[in-house]
């Protein structure tokens, strides 16, 4: 799977399964994943740095507007891997991890905390900290966010008769705004608890903790509507595109594929949930200070605006905002006027909870 959306699929469910999942043997068999090197010239091309992303689309921007250009700067040659989660856990439970550096969601990062598998980092070590002015929720002892993703509704611009669903509670009324529905599968992202409360009339900023038998309850009225869970990032677009359903839950930047294609789509990012991604070190990581080297470069405002006019991502650092064309900023999901309406996911909450929410959902599916 790669998709810059789904990282902390690649782990297995909750803290406990990361527990049971380190005390097995070595996984190193199982592969690195695809690797590929930063290309250029510049200083000292001997030193490197090794990193883990999720490859793909995303891959390939972060190659053009990070790592080349960081390789000419610096002369420290990038190289990565696509190591799932397992197999990071197992090298770094072995003392031996083949990567330094990890690209991953925060919320996974906080699951490897619990494991004892990232440095403590020293942010003295990261100046670009300072002007990126992240959110101090964003900065942590052992990560340090760059960017995120927004889950969101997506629908058909020709299906309501030139209406447009304006809320969650639009969403699950199929009578005003006919036609079938698509939500996520827990293989694609955390569960959609907090949109089916917000359709029952809770507020935003009152969703934590979350309400797990309201939740359920709320789901269950849309359930006969929903025509297929979607497990992939692809799937809801293609959904829509064949008319198959008229809204579906979307990761926002997978739209823009849509939309360049002509697809009679639009999203609406009120109460959009967003999951933050970004930057931990290895727990005995073989080339520490050129990973605070990439990280203090990859957080610098104007890369972070160059990685998004290379792929939809939203940067962390609202600075980053400032130096991307408003053509570009205007249809992320991060962009000033679109911020507020969304929320972040309270990742305490599902890191205690996702487990036991995963299993309800598998058998509320299954009926």
């Amino acid at each position: 799977m790669n998709d810059p959306m789904i990282g902390r699929r690649s782990l297995l469910r909750g803290a406990g399964g990361l527990a049971a999942l380190a005390a097995l043997p070595s996984l190193s068999a199982c592969g690195t994943g695809t690797s590929r090197a930063a290309s250029g010239g510049g200083k000292g091309g001997s030193k490197t740095v090794i990193v883990r992303d999720s490859g793909g689309a995303f891959g390939e921007a972060l190659q053009k507007a990070v790592y080349t250009p960081f390789t000419k700067e610096t002369g420290i040659s990038v190289q990565v891997t696509n190591l799932q989660g397992t197999q990071m856990l197992a090298q770094i439970k072995q003392g031996r991890p083949q990567f330094d550096l990890i690209n991953n969601s925060m919320m996974d990062h906080a699951k490897f905390v619990g494991q004892g598998a990232l440095e403590t980092l020293d942010l003295d070590r990261i100046k670009s900290l300072k002007s990126a002015k992240l959110p101090e929720h964003l900065v942590t002892d052992h990560s340090v966010a760059a960017s995120f993703y927004a889950q969101c509704m997506a629908y058909r611009t020709d299906a309501f008769g030139g209406r447009k669903p304006q809320s969650w509670a639009d969403f699950w009324d199929t009578k005003a705004f006919k036609g079938a529905r698509s939500m996520c599968n827990p293989e694609a992202d955390l569960p959609e608890l907090e949109f089916a409360l917000m359709a029952d009339g809770v507020p935003m900023d009152k969703l934590y903790p979350l309400d797990v038998d309201r939740a359920f309850k709320v789901l269950t009225r849309l359930r006969s509507d929903v025509k297929k869970f979607w497990d992939s990032g692809p799937l809801p677009g293609m959904l829509l595109s064949r008319q198959e359903v008229t809204m579906s839950t979307v990761w926002h930047g997978r739209l823009a594929d849509l939309l360049k294609q002509g697809v009679p789509v639009a999203a609406q990012l009120n109460g959009a949930r967003r999951q933050y991604q970004g930057f931990g070190i290895a727990k005995g990581a073989a080339h520490v200070d050129a990973a605070y080297q990439l990280i203090d470069y990859s957080l610098r405002p104007e890369v972070l605006a160059n990685l998004a006019t290379a792929y939809p991502t939203n940067p962390a650092s609202p600075v980053a905002y400032t130096k991307i064309t408003d053509e570009v900023r205007n249809k992320l999901a991060g962009a000033p006027q679109y911020y507020d309406k969304g929320f972040d996911a309270d990742l305490d909450w599902w890191i205690k909870n996702e487990a036991a929410v995963t299993k309800r959902w598998l058998e509320w599916a299954r009926g």
